[in-house]
């Protein structure tokens, strides 16, 4: 009987720069002695994984891509390298895998075939963004994206604010970065004064900006947030 290998969840950086100062050593020590990866995009999966320091030539890598268009009826196809005993990463664009990403189906798909699944650690803009808030993180909820409708994304922002007062709950989400300004525009003028709002944008990279306060101080002076990658919170 072959013993299988293991799924392992990779993260990657959430900005340019050394790898190194996000990725901690243990991760990086499994990531290089890995050959199979599946990855949302491979050009930049070589990338990292030349900044990682993986030891061999990249081309000598095997890379099976899952993304939003890839066949779901046959994940088991992704995993099979693994079921003959043989480790593979997954991997993510940015950030940790299965976390607003796909990957959850091909976790699901290990559990099926009794392949351990192992999470490595990374950066979390998600997490990070809720540990420099100020805010509950005892209990919070990430929403993902918001309706792009300005209607319904307006009728949204209102469900959301009576969470936070309902519940005691941080209400995490975030948007396509070109978006931004539209979605802090809904914010400002739907919530509440009094109402604090954190902004994280390009956390863990050089112009990382996290800023916390309330809608009303928000209205006076608006950030550059046009185009880049940021998490929204709201609480009380």
């Amino acid at each position: 009987m072959v013993n299988k290998g293991k799924l392992y969840l990779i993260p990657s950086p959430l900005a340019e720069g050394p790898v190194e100062s996000v990725i901690p050593e243990g991760t990086l020590a499994v990531i290089r002695r890995l050959r199979y990866f599946i990855v949302e995009e491979v050009r930049t999966a070589r990338r990292f994984l030349i900044k990682a320091g993986i030891p061999c030539p990249v081309d000598d890598l095997t890379f099976l891509v899952f993304n939003e268009h890839s066949d779901l009826v046959n994940l088991h196809q992704f995993l099979a390298v693994a079921a003959e005993g043989q480790d593979i990463g997954l991997l993510s664009e940015a950030g940790v895998p299965c976390v607003a990403d796909p990957g959850n189906l091909l976790v699901s798909a290990a559990h099926e075939l009794g392949i351990s699944v192992v999470p490595l650690t990374g950066p979390s803009s998600i997490l990070l963004a809720l540990m420099a808030s100020g805010f509950n993180g005892q209990h919070f909820s990430f929403l993902g994206y918001l309706p792009s409708d300005k209607t319904l994304r307006v009728k949204k922002i209102r469900e959301i604010e009576r969470a936070i007062r309902e519940k005691d709950q941080t209400q995490i989400f975030i948007e396509t970065p070109y978006r931004n300004l539209r979605m802090l525009e809904s914010l400002v003028t739907v919530c509440q004064e009094n109402t604090r709002l954190c902004i994280a944008c390009d956390v863990t990279g050089a112009n990382e900006v996290i800023i916390t306060k309330t809608i009303g101080a928000w209205k006076k002076t608006k950030p550059d947030i046009n185009k880049r990658p940021a998490i929204f919170l709201l609480y009380h």
